[in-house]
């Protein structure tokens, strides 16, 4: 079963390269944008454009250029007209052959704010409107496992194009919570109701014993869904906390998707009946509603071992 996305939350795992897509409505303060890849066995440059179109010879608003040269740098600019700006230069390289890496951007009102690997790297400040940004492109020596445009939801400007399974969910509203820390809380607007989708995305810490993910009643705590990786016991438990007890734990799983020291993507997706629930994005397991009013359901925490990217609801 495929994971579609909800409305304002565009993902693609494992794309090919070089790849080219749309960002739906356009770019926008408050959206991100997220890559999360490994180096080819042959490398020697990548780059990550937002631009104002899918040709080669489109103006670019911001342009990451990672070069490995002997002289490992990672190069800013733009381009209009034709013409490159003033190249900005950081002279440190955190994208390394041989361990994932994670790039960030965030789309401010001044600037994009890029994070390597969960941590603060560079600011480059507007060089042309956002409003003529509306796709992104991926090209070089890189190989990409998961690419994410979060927050591209309604109070854009221009229709979003939705597939027909797309319509049908809640559009996701925003915007995301960028490296949030741990513990994390924070309120769903409307509760869990049926279609509505929850994403976590983050990275297991190297000596992990456990970490969890709650959907909960914010006035009396009671947990709707509680997800449990315990990486100490090789087990990923699943239970509800209702009228002041747990219930009967679940466990059952064909693979554990949840080790030390790798990054995870969670979607979690309210139905009718069940929580769907995606990982890295596969379907891993349903998990059956215990608690049946989801409206009631209007609060996310994350705890335990765990370094969040983003929260996106």
């Amino acid at each position: 079963m495929a994971f579609v996305p909800a409305p304002g939350y565009q993902a693609a795992f494992n794309p090919p390269i070089p790849f080219t897509t749309i960002i739906a409505g356009g770019l926008r303060v408050g959206m991100a944008v997220y890559v999360q890849a490994t180096l080819p066995k042959n490398y020697n440059r990548f780059a990550i454009n937002l631009a104002a179109g899918q040709e080669d010879s489109a103006d670019i608003a911001l342009h990451v250029n990672a070069r490995y040269d002997g002289r490992d740098r990672c190069v800013f600019n733009s381009r209009q007209g034709d013409v490159w700006g003033d190249e900005e230069m950081k002279r440190e390289m955190p994208f390394k052959s041989g361990k994932v890496f994670a790039i960030m951007i965030e789309v401010t009102r001044n600037n994009f704010q890029i994070f390597a690997n969960g941590a603060p790297f560079f600011e480059f400040a507007h060089r042309m409107p956002l409003d003529r940004v509306n796709w992104l492109q991926v090209k070089g020596d890189i190989t990409v496992q998961e690419l994410s445009i979060i927050g591209n939801g309604p109070g854009v400007k221009g229709n979003l194009v939705l597939s027909e399974s797309q319509s049908k969910l809640v559009p996701m509203m925003g915007p995301p919570s960028i490296n949030p820390p741990v513990p994390f809380s924070t309120n769903i607007r409307g509760g869990m109701i049926p279609k509505r989708t929850v994403v976590v995305k983050g990275m297991v810490k190297s000596s992990a014993k456990s970490f969890c993910i709650n959907l909960k009643v914010g006035f009396n705590n009671d947990v709707a869904f509680h997800l449990n990786p315990r990486l100490n016991k090789k087990k990923v438990v699943r239970n509800s906390y209702i009228n002041g007890s747990w219930g009967e734990e679940e466990t059952q799983l064909e693979k554990n998707p949840f080790k030390e020291g790798e990054f995870f993507d969670i979607s979690i997706r309210s139905g009718e009946k069940q929580f769907k629930v995606f990982v890295n994005g596969f379907h891993c397991f349903d998990y059956a509603h215990r608690l049946w009013n989801l409206q009631q359901v209007d609060k996310l925490e994350v705890e335990g071992d765990v370094n969040l990217i983003y929260v996106f609801i």
